[in-house]
């Protein structure tokens, strides 16, 4: 494959890592993915609203 250079990806790195079988390993990929949503949900996003400028409008009444 051309595209291929010999790395492995982030994921295949983490889907190696888990214990189990595909099934096993499905389900912990799932509790991981909720488990990141939730903290960039809970605690990520709140801390950066303030910083960023969705709040910063310039249109007028007119």
């Amino acid at each position: 494959m051309p595209w291929y250079d010999g790395r492995d990806g982030m994921y295949s790195w983490i889907w190696r890592h888990l214990p189990g079988n595909g099934w096993v390993r499905a389900l912990l990929s799932l509790v991981l993915i909720t488990a990141v949503v939730y903290v960039l949900f809970q605690y990520v996003f709140p801390w950066a609203e303030p910083l960023l400028p969705f709040n910063d409008v310039t249109v007028d009444n007119q």
